[in-house]
């Protein structure tokens, strides 16, 4: 029961990091097209896990179940794929624009994501130059 709670709170967090930017941002959607589609089935799959947990009345109830595991488990491992493509992606333009090194990942992601929206990249610009 540890193992699942754990698990799951670890592939929460992670999704819910990752749908703001596989499903909300164009220039993610744009870069990586195949990660962005694996993690399309990769919401559908936690979204369904979730439903699964919340119509259980009892945590043991829902642990208890033999596909709980390896599902949260193979939804982590796809969860990992999507994000190292991100990092790739974060790398190769920290390579293009070697001043991008100085802003967080977050930050980084979130002038990328709203590279079309100058207003909003604004706040950021302190920290690259």
């Amino acid at each position: 029961m540890a193992e699942i709670v754990t698990l799951s709170g670890e592939v929460q967090r992670t999704w819910m990091f990752l749908e703001n930017l596989f499903i909300h941002s164009e220039e993610v959607k744009k870069e990586l097209p195949k990660e962005s589609e694996k993690f399309i089935g990769i919401d559908k799959e936690v979204k369904r896990i979730l439903d699964d947990a919340v119509k259980k009345e009892l945590a043991l109830d829902y642990c208890d179940q033999e596909w709980v595991l390896p599902a949260l488990e193979q939804v982590e491992r796809d969860l990992r794929v999507c994000e190292k493509a991100l990092n790739d992606f974060m790398e190769s333009k920290r390579a293009a624009f070697p001043r991008f090194h100085f802003v967080s990942p977050a930050d980084l992601l979130d002038i990328l994501s709203n590279g079309n929206a100058p207003a909003k990249i604004m706040v950021h610009m302190p920290k690259i130059f």
